[in-house]
């Protein structure tokens, strides 16, 4: 979950390594440092806190000078936040220096026979004792550094991303990945790594993504060389060219990354479609699904594995799976799934769902799932990722960076996609019909404009926010295709603003939340016309009866909650299916308005980091 970033070349390491650390904040930000070696020795600065804070200290502390340098921001796994245990770590000769995203699980074990041989330790970190046991391999077995990094990840268990320096071999990082992501930019004369592409998309589009159990010796002025951390076989690097561009990753004008994020919600649902669906001839065209129609048509259940939003995204395609295409569908948390040795047939499909493609525990799902024979498909927004080289076929989202640590329009767009293949298999089996078929793609191509004037009502629900600012609980319900929107709802005001939230169908109320309900406690109730409504009004009743302050998510024109609730939030009518695509976007805007009027760091929520990397 950490960030990496590293320069060798002929310009000045420093601002390279800094910028590309601003722009990996998402991944962490517990501390940050940097090592650079203006030519004589390395020169190393970190401290607990943010990038920023680690700019005002490296002014004042270590020359900036040097045309090799490396950096991280960090996600706290061994070893609490504090200076110490930021990153980069020296070895003990102070030779070596290491930057590390993920985790050595038998660290523990490494360090307490480095201690016999005489190493000592000053942090808590699995980080300093990896870095000690490439100091220590290269000595003992006298060889260079590139040979003594592939021998000590040979003998280390876990997931990484490492970027290694050494002062006795000055024109050359190597680097290495295993379960964490890890791109080196190649531009003339000189090369970029970082744990995506974002540090240097101005100096290059140029990239080399290293697969799983890949190390590469960067070395200035000759190449790249990649090879097998296993074996030592050489691998052929491929050199793709990046899509993306500068101006998708900065904020546009806009306050933050979240709100950007939001707001880029109607164009990225259409990117999402757009060359997919041909609403004119009836046609849903997608490589990944076409090129494995018959399995997709023939299996007997459907799997969904995720975490987090992605969970809810899931929870949302099982609704529409089980509606539109008359299979069974569980969803399960990734993190549970491996663990509790789950029964998988091998004609059941199981789609795993991801923001980052990199998600730890998404990723051992997917293993087990295609040892037990199941077909794997992936859903997820950042190509290259690791998801997708491991599924069998996939789909990508197409919503482009999302920098905000709370995710917005990756649900709406992985919504966006699930709809599409629920949509295509549905036509296949005959389980719509193909005047339903084909108006279901009219109404699709509609949600983006329909979502812009859900946008429309943002200045409404920040009255809102500022009422109930103050408010240490909220509940969150919603019956059918809306009760996961209530839960991602709930979910997008904990990460933000740390208010506890609950998000509840609706109907469970009664069963226990309601002994909550009192005139102190905003309860969110997602009543839309299509699906329970007449359910949905008996229970903002017996909210009303007990003095709860009702929020109401409504379809435009609604009189009945109108007269109920505190408060509506009208968004326009559409496909029952298809309203969490619109619901989901004023409480991503309340919650948003909440955590702003709280001073919270609203794109670097505390404790969390966009790609969860780690298990």
């Amino acid at each position: 979950m950490c960030g990496i970033v590293g320069y060798i070349g002929h310009r000045e390491a420093y601002p390279i390594v800094l910028k590309g650390l601003k722009r990996l904040e998402y991944r962490g930000y517990d501390s940050a440092g940097i090592a650079l070696y203006d030519g004589t020795d390395i020169k190393l600065s970190k401290t607990k806190g943010k990038v920023a804070d680690l700019e005002e200290r490296l002014l004042n502390e270590i020359p900036t000078n040097g045309n090799i340098g490396i950096g991280h921001t960090r996600w706290a796994t061994h070893g609490i936040p504090n200076d110490v245990n930021s990153h980069p770590h020296y070895s003990n000769s102070g030779n070596l220096v290491i930057i590390h995203n993920g985790i050595i699980e038998n660290y523990e074990s490494l360090r307490k026979e480095l201690l016999k041989r005489g190493y000592t330790f000053t942090s808590e970190t699995d980080t300093e004792v990896l870095v000690n046991l490439i100091e220590d391999v290269k000595n003992k077995e006298n060889v260079k550094l590139g040979k003594a990094v592939q021998i000590a990840l040979n003998q280390t268990i876990g997931a990484y991303a490492i970027a290694v320096f050494d002062k006795e071999k000055p024109d050359e990082i190597v680097v290495a990945r295993l379960g964490s992501p890890l791109a080196i930019g190649v531009g003339e004369d000189e090369f970029f790594v970082a744990s995506d592409a974002s540090p240097f998309l101005e100096y290059t589009n140029n990239a080399i993504y290293l697969e799983d159990g890949e190390m590469a010796i960067v070395r200035r002025n000759k190449g790249v060389k990649v090879r097998k951390i296993k074996d030592d076989k050489l691998v052929d690097p491929y050199v793709q060219e990046l899509q993306i561009n500068l101006e998708q990753i900065e904020k546009g004008g806009y306050d933050h990354f979240m709100l950007k994020e939001i707001y880029e919600q109607p164009s990225a649902i259409s990117d999402t479609f757009r060359g997919r669906m041909r609403v004119s001839d009836g046609i849903i065209k997608m490589a990944g699904i076409d090129d494995n129609l018959a399995k997709l048509l023939n299996a007997k259940r459907i799997i969904i594995i995720a975490c987090g939003t992605s969970w809810h995204a899931g929870l949302v395609a099982e609704y529409i799976f089980e509606e539109l295409v008359r299979l069974p569908v569980e969803v399960e948390y990734a993190s549970e799934f491996r663990y509790r040795n789950p029964v998988i047939h091998q004609d059941d499909v199981v789609i795993a769902i991801s923001q980052s493609g990199e998600t730890a525990d998404t990723m051992a799902a997917i293993k087990l799932a295609k040892e037990k024979g199941a077909f794997v498909f992936g859903v997820c927004n950042v190509v290259g990722s690791s998801i997708s080289r491991e599924t069998h076929a996939g789909a990508y989202t197409h919503a482009g960076p999302e920098i905000g640590v709370a995710s917005t329009k990756a649900f709406t767009t992985q919504i966006t996609i699930l709809s599409l293949i629920a949509l295509k298999l549905a036509e296949r089996k005959g389980t719509i019909s193909n005047s339903d078929f084909h108006y279901y793609l009219q109404e699709l191509e509609r949600i983006p404009e329909k979502v812009k004037v859900a946008l429309e009502s943002d200045n409404h629900i920040k009255h809102i926010a500022d009422t109930y600012k103050n408010a240490r609980n909220f509940l969150y319900l919603g019956r059918g295709y809306n009760f996961p929107v209530a839960l991602e709802g709930a979910l997008k005001l904990k990460e933000i603003s740390y208010i506890h939230a609950e998000g509840y169908p609706a109907a469970e109320m009664k069963h226990g939340p309601i002994a909550l309900i009192d005139d102190q406690m905003p309860v969110v109730v997602i009543a839309t016309k299509k699906g329970h409504y007449d359910k949905v009004v008996s229970n903002i009743q017996e909210i009303k009866s007990r003095k709860g302050k009702i929020i109401g998510i409504v379809t435009e024109g609604d009189s009945t909650v109108k007269e109920l609730a505190d408060h509506v939030i009208e968004i326009p009518e559409t496909e029952e299916f298809l309203t969490p695509l619109l619901t989901t976007i004023p409480l991503q805007l309340l919650s948003y308005h909440i955590a702003v009027m709280l001073d919270k760091n609203v794109d670097q929520p505390r404790n969390l980091a966009k790609s969860v990397t780690v298990e």
